[in-house]
């Protein structure tokens, strides 16, 4: 993310106000506010932190609930007096009440059913990354390291093959879910998201498929 903080307009706190939007569903998520600090924050970790004027500090969005916000892109309006965070929303989104948005809390089952089971997933699995819970089978694959999630995408593969071998499908797709999810924890131990996925397969449609 490219940005001159130096070139910013804050006002006499110190402060710029920033809307923030979520990069798969659009949606105006909620309105914050950044100063120096808390912008190279953000910048440096690459979740959006914000600067709360209630308790006069530094604020990362989701700490403690979990809703993380990982930041696509940072953008300045034109005047440079306010700032547009486009952000890949966690969780059970943005509100501290729990809802989706802070614009409109009756958006929020819409919204979850709009995303695919997929990225509701992914979310999670993101989530327990960086939240570790006890007891979570996730958390304990991200404990255990790369090697341990392999020998499962592996072992799932495997198990792939032979299920096919069977008539009854039900089995099958029981195995490929399986691979699924564990190919979701190697994507996300290794820094890889879903939209990334989409756009490589957008490419293979787009040549010989």
């Amino acid at each position: 993310m490219k940005l001159k903080i130096e070139e910013l307009k804050f006002n006499a706190d110190g402060l710029i106000p920033t809307v923030v939007q979520d990069f798969e569903t659009k949606d105006v998520l909620m309105l914050a506010y950044m100063n120096e600090e808390s912008i190279a924050n953000t910048l440096e970790s690459g979740y959006a932190t914000y600067w709360s004027r209630s308790r006069n500090e530094l604020w990362k969005k989701g700490l403690t609930s979990g809703n993380l916000q990982l930041v696509e892109s940072i953008t300045p309006d034109c005047d440079s007096d306010s700032l547009s965070l486009i952000v890949r929303q966690t969780g059970e989104g943005a509100c501290h009440t729990g809802t989706w948005t802070c614009f409109d809390g009756a958006k929020t089952a819409d919204i979850q059913t709009q995303k695919s089971t997929i990225q509701q997933l992914s979310q999670t699995i993101e989530n327990r990354k960086s939240h570790p819970q006890e007891g979570s089978y996730t958390t304990y694959l991200f404990n255990e390291g790369v090697d341990k999630i392999l020998k499962k995408v592996g072992e799932e593969s495997a198990e792939v093959i032979i299920a096919s071998k069977n008539e009854d499908t039900s089995e099958l797709v029981y195995e490929i879910s399986d691979l699924v999810y564990h190919t979701l924890v190697l994507m996300a131990e290794k820094g890889i998201s879903t939209e990334q996925i989409k756009e490589a397969l957008k490419g293979r449609m787009e040549g010989k498929y």
